[in-house]
């Protein structure tokens, strides 16, 4: 308390100086309306400058439940689309149309990947779902780009993916465009394990016309991923003439992934146990 009079006094006349200052500038501002609609203006940029930058603070801290809204939101969408295909394709198959018929043939599940790994031969990454979840082994993985690979192995919380980056995979996938007869060209996706943005598409004709930019989707052959998720686009044609091989550049980076959607089929098994017993 000592201390605050030994300031007042000390710097008394400063005090009073601004004192003064403050009351001058109320009165002009009062009796003014010029110089009060200026004041009111200046005053109005200044906070809305403060709330727009502590909007943009408080924006940033929740992008995270912002994130997992959408996440959600999209798993229920993509799922109801599932639905409206399946009823589709029954409806183009039947005359009579029988709702014992209809059902969802993929469900999605939304989920985050905790690790990436990129820059090995065998890449592998964790996501944040697991057998809790629904989800199990050998279930596609994708992303609102493109495919990212298949589930490898899973517990009760967490499931560990087999990237598209992994020298072990071979995908069946497709080119988007059919040729002048509306059939389709397919192959094998697999990696060289040189760059993990290109990709290598091999098996396919040799009389399709491929250009580079035509886009590579998942074929839906097997029972993992469904027909018509997004691969990459040819980014080499010249390689083919030798080694029949495509370099196909990727959508995704897969050096920064975060959000996934695991599809479970439903069809799965049925399709497993025909094949296995017709190999049989």
């Amino acid at each position: 308390m000592q201390q605050l009079i030994y300031f007042i006094q000390k710097y008394k006349y400063v005090l009073y100086f601004l004192l003064l200052q403050f009351i001058s500038l109320f009165l002009i501002i009062n009796n003014h309306s010029y110089h009060r609609s200026k004041f009111i203006s200046s005053a109005n940029s200044i906070t809305g400058g403060i709330y727009e930058k502590r909007k943009s603070v408080s924006d940033y801290l929740d992008l995270n439940i912002q994130n997992k809204s959408l996440a959600e939101e999209n798993v229920k969408l993509k799922n109801e689309i599932a639905i409206l295909r399946s009823q589709l394709d029954s409806t183009k198959q039947f005359t009579v149309i029988d709702t014992s018929l209809y059902h969802q043939q993929y469900k999605y599940i939304d989920g985050i990947i905790t690790k990436n790994e990129y820059h090995k031969s065998y890449n592998y990454l964790t996501i944040n779902r697991g057998k809790k979840d629904g989800v199990s082994s050998e279930m596609a993985v994708v992303n609102h780009t493109g495919i990212v690979g298949v589930t490898d192995a899973v517990s009760n919380s967490y499931a560990r993916v087999r990237s598209i980056l992994n020298r072990s995979n071979e995908i069946n996938v497709r080119l988007k465009k059919s040729n002048a007869s509306g059939n389709y060209y397919y192959g094998s996706l697999s990696w060289d394990t040189k760059s993990y943005q290109i990709v290598q598409l091999s098996d396919i004709p040799r009389q399709a016309t491929i250009n580079i930019g035509d886009t590579i989707v998942t074929s839906g052959r097997s029972a993992i991923f469904p027909e018509g998720i997004l691969v990459g686009t040819v980014n080499n044609v010249d390689s083919r003439e030798s080694s029949n091989s495509i370099a196909i550049k990727l959508f995704n980076d897969m050096s920064s992934l975060r959000n996934v959607y695991i599809i479970n089929n439903f069809d799965k098994k049925e399709v497993r146990d025909l094949e296995q017993g017709i190999n049989e």
